[in-house]
């Protein structure tokens, strides 16, 4: 099978400016990510999907093949993810003239991810025959015990259930830790969603779940990766 990588490195980014690229122990964000796949024997092709031309510029200096800019009407605020990855899948297959048959995202703002996480998530996708796996971690808060929301100026939990008194007898629920994505490449082509008869999850352990979105998530990140 051939496997194809995507790294998606929006230059836009609002919470951190730069974040893709933002300098960890004098490296770049996205050098963990890199270093990471130099270590799987697995996989075919790594692609990086960047509108930033600043973004093409330092990603190839670390040994990446750029060869395209993302466009522009799929790199705005609110541009879903799932069309980005289509996009870097059809474009490959047409610059390396050949088929694709699973693709594997790994987000480069959750660095802190392990090698055997890859490895074992694409194990568990294979040997489950799953079309779509995405990797998660055990929430901290349960929308069954003390989760709420507010409507018609009412406060309720997001799921009532009067039979529910205490946390450990809440169902268990996941968050999607943004890490980690595989599809079958019909599945990537077809849907723009992850949630499918054959979607399967890939648990990590918190420590190693931490996607930077904010200031405090990259201090995290640094501290962490310092140890």
């Amino acid at each position: 099978m051939n496997i194809l990588c995507t790294l998606c490195m929006r230059g836009g980014s609002k919470g951190i400016k730069n974040k893709c690229i933002t300098l960890i122990n004098n490296k770049p964000l996205f050098f963990y990510t890199l270093r990471q796949l130099e270590k799987i024997k697995f996989i075919d092709k790594v692609v990086v999907s960047t509108d930033s031309k600043k973004n093409f510029r330092i990603t190839s200096k670390y040994g990446i093949e750029n060869w395209f800019l993302r466009p522009k009407y799929l790199s705005r605020d609110n541009s879903p993810k799932i069309p980005v990855i289509r996009d870097a899948l059809i474009r490959s297959e047409k610059y390396y003239q050949t088929k694709f048959d699973i693709i594997i995202d790994l987000d480069v703002t959750s660095p802190l991810r392990s090698v055997k996480d890859i490895i074992n998530s694409y194990k568990k996708f294979i040997s489950e025959k799953a079309e779509i796996l995405f990797s998660v971690t055990k929430s901290k808060k349960n929308p069954y015990f003390n989760m709420v929301e507010v409507k018609n100026n009412k406060v309720s939990l997001v799921k009532k259930n009067n039979l529910i008194s205490r946390r450990q007898d809440a169902p268990l629920v996941y968050d999607a830790n943004a890490s980690i994505y595989i599809w079958k490449r019909k599945s990537l082509l077809k849907y723009n969603y992850l949630f499918g008869k054959k979607t399967i999850i890939f648990e990590m352990p918190e420590e190693r779940s931490i996607d930077i979105d904010t200031a405090l998530d990259l201090k995290l990140v640094k501290y962490l990766l310092k140890k």
